[in-house]
């Protein structure tokens, strides 16, 4: 027997669940049950994909499901039509993030190649990188690009959407070692940003949870800030970047307790935020100062509520970060450089990139920068086993010779790939194929193969043209030099990995404490407003907070 943790319309542990013979109806069945709801009303999703009952035969340890794996459970209706398509609809999407962040995470943290241009790294507050476990910093990276994009969907009013994918947040965060998450509190701002989805969707049947995250959240900013976020402005030099997320907090504390009949505790942590949300709100008068300097209205506001509204300090912060931001972008061209340079001297037999640090390294005490790199992609990056191999005559000799072949065959290749093409686009063009063949291999610029061609005599007609054109494309295709990783790229979903990627490079250390506070100030009035209803503050025994 095994156990499975759901979330969602009911969260717990369900006990003594036997894998090798429930199906899918049957765990969907005591979902509904717990859950107070019809079976047919409830979805289930796990790792990412949506649990479908098939035949009904098919059993859960065959759909990969095992102990201790979390279910997301939540309501369709299933009397709407657009509902399940729109179910099935984001299932696919959750599918497509999840497989995306999965190979961007691998790609980035193992040591392989790159099949981008640029590389990720996971930086603290200060944007110092942060150097962990491969295990940990692959299943912090996929949790910190889940988080993100999860985000995104949030400020899209995608909340539903933006909860499943923070649930799926959760899943890889919880793989990383308990010590590593206590250091950063990307945990704690995963729990408000799920309960801000909650009170957003206005769905009270989550409140009991929205309690146990919102404890989760207050502990985990603690333990990253520091008691009354001291660390933290210690970190950053005395402001008050952490003003609106305590604000948020409270103001879902508040709620969950009004909700729960705690009304003094609830208008506690109301007048609480109310205090915060007034210190956050900026004046005309000191944003057109700010503004009057070349900045842009949104960095300049985030600069003043940061800053506690003094404008010397905001511009002074606004300054730095534009420095930061440019040595940011000139880091980012050198670990381009980097990458250029590592794919021109292949990969090692595990397939990792050539380190360029352990490279330099070997130059910098007078070996030949190609011969050093081939012994160390030789010798998967290992420093001794390459210095032995450089030192050793006859084994230096079978490096450059196995260089220099390799320098060969790949000019080679890039050659046939260039012939190729000016063959494609000529026949496009309306010109004979075997005449085309014979001008390119003749040689000579692009111009004076045309040239000969044009004087051989008048184009075909048309149709003759697209159909040598096809079979030239054809050719081609089947000539050309396949990627690095073939088995890998075949199955990339670019466009997602695209826009995860653009999602990241929009971030910052700041971006999760930038809240537009808008809809907060709203909220504290409507349930201040209220508690005023009831005739009394004190109206329920109250907890300490």
């Amino acid at each position: 027997m095994a156990k499975l943790r759901v979330a969602g319309t009911w969260s717990g542990v369900l006990d003594e669940v036997d894998l090798e013979n429930w199906t899918v109806p049957m765990l969907r069945e005591e979902v509904a049950k717990r859950s107070n709801v019809p079976a047919g009303s409830i979805k289930l999703i796990c790792a990412g994909r949506m649990l479908k009952d098939g035949d009904g035969t098919e059993k859960l340890s065959e759909l990969g499901i095992k102990a201790n794996s979390k279910i997301l459970a939540s309501r369709v209706a299933v009397d709407e039509g657009k509902s399940l398509k729109d179910a099935e609809e984001l299932n696919q999407r959750l599918a497509r993030v999840k497989e995306a962040v999965v190979a961007l995470s691998t790609r980035h943290t193992d040591g392989a190649l790159p099949l981008e241009d640029f590389n990720m790294e996971i930086e603290d507050q200060l944007g110092n990188k942060l150097h962990l476990p491969e295990s940990d910093r692959q299943a912090l990276m996929m949790g910190l690009m889940l988080h993100t994009n999860g985000k995104g969907l949030i400020r899209k009013g995608k909340f539903r959407d933006a909860l499943e994918v923070l649930n799926m947040a959760e899943e890889s965060f919880s793989l990383c070692n308990p010590k590593t998450i206590e250091l950063v509190d990307n945990i704690a701002m995963l729990q408000m940003d799920m309960v801000w989805c909650y009170f957003m969707l206005k769905d009270i049947a989550c409140l009991s949870v929205a309690g146990v995250r919102l404890d989760k959240a207050r502990d985990g900013f603690e333990r990253a800030h520091g008691k009354d976020a001291s660390r933290l402005k210690l970190l950053q030099a005395g402001n008050s970047s952490e003003l609106a997320v305590y604000m948020r907090l409270e103001l879902l504390e508040a709620v969950v307790a009004y909700h729960s009949g705690q009304l003094e505790k609830s208008r506690r942590y109301l007048m609480s935020a109310q205090t915060k949300y007034k210190r956050l709100q900026v004046s005309d008068e000191v944003l057109s100062v700010v503004m009057g300097m070349g900045f842009k209205e949104n960095e300049a506001k985030r600069a003043l509520r940061i800053n506690n509204q003094d404008v010397e300090r905001a511009v002074d912060f606004l300054v730095e970060e534009r420095a930061r931001k440019a040595l940011k972008r000139e880091e980012n061209l050198k670990r381009q450089a980097e990458i250029l340079e590592q794919k021109k001297y292949g990969v090692t037999p595990l397939k990792k990139a050539v380190d360029i640090q352990l490279l330099n390294g070997l130059v910098s005490i007078g070996f030949a920068k190609e011969l050093a790199a081939e012994a160390l992609r030789r010798n998967e990056n290992d420093t001794q086993k390459a210095l032995d191999d450089l030192t050793n005559p006859e084994i230096n000799a079978s490096i450059q010779v196995s260089f220099w072949n390799y320098i060969e065959t790949k000019n080679a290749k890039r050659q046939k790939q260039d012939t190729d093409s000016k063959i494609q686009l000529l026949v496009s063009m309306g010109f004979d194929m075997s005449a085309v063949v014979a001008a390119v291999q003749a040689g000579g610029t692009m111009e004076a193969i045309m040239q000969r061609l044009l004087q051989q005599g008048p184009l075909p007609n048309p149709a003759a043209a697209a159909a040598q054109a096809q079979a030239a494309a054809q050719v081609a295709a089947a000539n050309a030099e396949p990627p690095a990783d073939a088995s890998f790229s075949e199955s990339r979903d670019v466009e997602m990995e695209d826009e995860i990627a653009d999602e990241l490079a929009r971030t910052d250390a700041l971006s999760d404490y930038d809240i537009d506070v808008t809809r907060e100030g709203e909220a504290i009035n409507e349930y201040l407003a209220l508690l005023d209803s009831t005739g009394s503050s004190s109206g329920s025994a109250s907890t300490s907070g």
